[in-house]
């Protein structure tokens, strides 16, 4: 019985002849090298360091040699915050902050990049002998191996150009990352499920009159493959006005809004085909004879001409490599209503790039058949634009959403666009990566802005991660959390201090529970006396800093080795006015270079009977040292 079906396995139309020492080869002997690309997060990329992305675009391009095919294809895939809940030291706060997120939506970035080696014959091809139109293909045979040796040599400076701007890394895919495994998808089976999970399968494709389906999704194709399309001028970056001010300004790249800024399933492929320069340029100057010879019957013509001899002198005057380039975006959805509004989205997302928006209903079977991992050289030739390599870079996107930090020190918050949950370091990372010299932190906003929550959520999960946290309050800002962390440790930790006529605040900064002194300690005591004894605008002589560092090693030592002497200011007070001015004497050191009775006039009001005497002499013997979550409370002091 004769088959009356109009159904064709994936197998006949299938482009992709095998992957052999990670290339990808085609059956019409294009050889493929992939990478995976990992690009900066967007808002952290300032207009110098865009332009210095772009520069290290342009150099690695011109490396390649003539018919290579740059093909970049950045996935964004809609997917639900799956909360961490199966930790098991999850304090109560950050397992509420985890089940308020969950199943928040957010889109997933995955970019890859692809470098194909075809040939000028291939090169020419259209959309009318596509690999879809023709009934079998014969696997053709490449006849130059010098070439293909040539080209992996061109694609590893290549690799090499990129990684070394230091903005983007490119990490070479391996055959079992193309192809896949036995559990695991490939990028290939990953491209034809419209998926970017590891364990994917196929799906029917349909393809009918003016639609396309992959499974129950509806795709619509929106293409920038004319001149007339194209925006009247580009640039590396643009500036993104929502978090804009006059004074200052935050970038995203030019594409940003078809990339980070589009809300929805799509795929964006921008393509850059390579053919020979020189050859290019003879034809464009033999068609703009054709033009001026033709011009008096047609006014178009000569308008051509001139545009034509525009684009060959910016080209020899500057040096600039001709070249064809071509972006498209597919998004797709599983119900017909829906499209209807992602189509609309997608349109508006181009028009902010003052591109005009073509919606293109027939070619779509032919460019997603293209944008095949390894099969660009199936690109029809007729949806490609003249262009140079600079202004087709910019169509680029050179950014990615939000990304969890490496480092296992951080805290959790949330990203701008879609408020997914993101691991967050901001004090050792940075400071690896020398964007910063100290972890010190200035919280900066307008009453109301949030800076006391801001500040409770970060050292909430830095006290769960073992640091030690002071804080100098005015407004009770943190009493409740330091309630929760005191009664959570039975009393042990979360001490709140507040000033109360009844109740001062007092401590003795000369009692530890271990007796130790270490140098910190001893530094921390005397700077908390000299700033009793002196003021701001009175700096101490190097004799008197001296003399003090004596005072208070002698003391301390007396105290270690005296168990009868109670540490305290008061003690520490008599220890000068009784013993420590006779040493003086002994050495020999004369008034000027320290006062003794003068410094003693001085302290004199935090020593007993003074108006500030139970400042520094607490009777509680509590060790400060060893508590991780200390709270001053001043605004009663006011």
């Amino acid at each position: 019985m004769r088959n009356v079906m109009k159904a064709a396995t994936l197998e006949s139309k299938f482009p992709i002849l095998s992957v052999e020492h990670d290339c990808i080869i085609s059956k019409d002997a294009d050889i493929t090298v992939c990478y995976r690309v990992e690009l900066p997060e967007l808002f952290t990329v300032t207009q110098a360091e865009y332009e210095a992305i772009h520069s290290a675009w342009v150099k690695a391009v011109k490396v390649l040699p003539n018919y290579s095919i740059v093909h970049k294809q950045d996935f964004f895939i809609e997917e639900s915050y799956n909360p961490q809940l199966q930790k098991e030291d999850l304090s109560f706060l950050s397992r509420s902050f985890e089940r308020h997120f969950n199943e928040r939506p957010y889109l997933k970035h995955t970019c890859y990049l692809f470098l194909t080696k075809t040939t000028k014959e291939h090169s020419r091809t259209t959309s009318s002998f596509n690999a879809l139109t023709r009934g079998f293909i014969i696997p053709k045979e490449m006849q130059d191996k010098e070439a293909v040796s040539r080209f992996l040599e061109c694609c590893e400076q290549f690799e090499r150009i990129i990684n070394d701007s230091g903005f983007i890394t490119l990490t070479r895919l391996t055959g079992d990352e193309i192809t896949g495994t036995e559990s695991t998808a490939g990028i290939i089976e990953k491209y034809f499920s419209l998926s970017q999970d590891d364990t994917t399968c196929l799906q029917d494709i349909t393809l009918g009159a003016g639609e396309m389906k992959i499974g129950d999704n509806y795709l619509c194709l929106h293409t920038l493959s004319d001149p007339e399309d194209l925006p009247t001028s580009v640039a590396t970056d643009s500036r993104y006005e929502r978090l804009s001010t006059d004074r200052s300004d935050c970038r995203l790249s030019f594409a940003a809004p078809i990339g980070v800024l589009l809300t929805c399933n799509h795929i964006v492929n921008q393509y850059l085909f390579i053919d020979d320069s020189a050859e290019m340029l003879r034809k464009f100057e033999q068609t703009a004879r054709n033009m001026h010879s033709l011009s008096r019957y047609s006014r178009s013509n000569q308008i051509n001409r001139e545009w034509i001899e525009e684009y060959l002198n910016e080209a020899h005057s500057q040096g600039l490599t001709a070249i064809r380039a071509h972006c498209n975006v597919f998004a797709w959805s599983d119900d017909r209503e829906r499209l209807k509004r992602v189509k609309n989205d997608v349109g508006s997302q181009l028009a902010l790039m003052e591109a005009k928006p073509r919606h293109n209903t027939v070619d779509t079977p032919t460019l997603f058949w293209a944008a095949i991992p390894g099969n660009a050289g199936d690109f029809p030739a007729e949806e490609s634009f003249y262009t140079f390599i600079e202004q087709a870079l910019c169509l680029f996107i050179e950014e990615t959403t939000g990304q969890d930090s490496l480092s296992p020190f951080g805290m959790r918050m949330v990203d701008r666009l879609t408020g997914k949950p993101i691991h967050l370091d901001i004090s050792d990372l940075p400071m690896k990566r020398g964007i910063i010299t100290n972890r010190n932190k200035f919280i900066l906003g307008p009453s109301g802005s949030g800076k006391s929550f801001f500040t409770n959520h970060m050292v909430r999960q830095y006290y769960e991660q073992g640091t030690h946290v002071l804080l100098v309050d005015t407004g009770n800002s943190y009493q409740g959390l330091c309630n929760l962390i005191n009664a959570r440790t039975h009393g042990e930790d979360g001490i709140y201090f507040t000033y109360e006529e009844s109740d001062p605040i007092a401590f003795n900064p000369f009692y530890v529970e271990d007796g130790v002194f270490d140098i910190e300690k001893k530094e921390s005591i005397k700077t908390l006396i000299l700033t009793l004894w002196k003021r701001d605008d009175e700096p101490p002589t190097r004799a008197e800093e001296v003399a003090l560092s004596n005072a208070v090693n002698l003391f301390l030592e007396r105290i270690r080795t005296d168990k009868s002497i109670k540490p305290s200011f008061n003690t520490f007070y008599e220890f000068i006015r009784d013993e420590y001015q006779d040493i003086l004497k002994e050495k020999r050191t004369r008034e000027k270079d320290f006062d003794v009775w003068g410094f003693l006039n001085v302290l004199e009001p935090y020593y007993k009977g003074g108006e500030y005497d139970f400042l520094l002499n607490s009777d509680k013997q509590l060790d400060l040292l060893n508590k991780r979550f200390i709270v001053f409370e001043l605004d009663n002091i006011k």
